[in-house]
């Protein structure tokens, strides 16, 4: 009987110790998630500084063009299981980075004097791939599947190179709102994992 309880005590400490990885895991992405949350909101106040007016003033409300591929989260998005709120999240963040690309390239033509807006934007792209990739990676211990997003390409085609000034800037406007969305949402939506996080 010992030999059988020695054969079996492996495989228990094998399965504990995945429960302390995955809560690591969980709590690594979601520091990850509440800082690029305030990396968003500085971009967004970047990005809306350098766009002149009427962007910034008081009462301008800017009008809501669609944006290729990515809409805000839906209004029964934390209704949703965690695990399907993960999964939309994931897929977000794969659809942001070459959102975030076409803003950056259309600020360069706009405007070429602002090199730190144009090096924040490039790495909001990294920063929402490599959010992506950890919450996949996350859905993946939870033993949950990934949606299938728009591809890179598919989005890109569907991105608008060249809309007017105006139309280019609030297309801008809308996918940095839109990531700060996502990624704010994404933290909310691991803080439920995180033990003795505030809900």
């Amino acid at each position: 009987m010992s030999q059988r309880e020695g054969s079996l005590e492996p495989k228990a400490e094998s399965s504990i110790s995945l429960l302390p990885h995955l809560e690591a895991k969980i709590r690594q992405t979601h520091s990850l998630a509440r800082l690029l949350t305030k990396y968003a909101e500085q971009l967004l106040q970047e990005y809306v500084q350098h766009q002149g007016e009427p962007f910034g003033l008081p009462g301008f409300s800017p009008p809501r063009l669609p944006v290729a591929g990515l809409s805000a989260p839906a209004p029964g998005h934390a209704g949703l299981p965690v695990p399907e709120r993960l999964q939309l999240d994931a897929a977000a963040l794969a659809t942001l980075p070459v959102l975030l690309d076409g803003v950056r390239r259309l600020q360069a033509e706009l405007n070429p004097r602002a090199p730190r807006l144009l090096r924040h934007l490039e790495e909001a792209a990294l920063q929402a791939r490599a959010l992506g990739a950890a919450v996949e990676t996350v859905l993946a211990a939870l033993g949950a599947s990934t949606l299938g997003s728009a591809t890179e390409a598919a989005v890109a085609a569907d991105t608008p190179t060249a809309p007017g000034g105006f139309s280019a800037k609030v297309l801008g406007l809308h996918v940095c709102g839109l990531y700060g969305e996502w990624v704010s949402r994404t933290e909310g939506d691991l803080g439920q994992l995180v033990s003795g996080a505030p809900a």
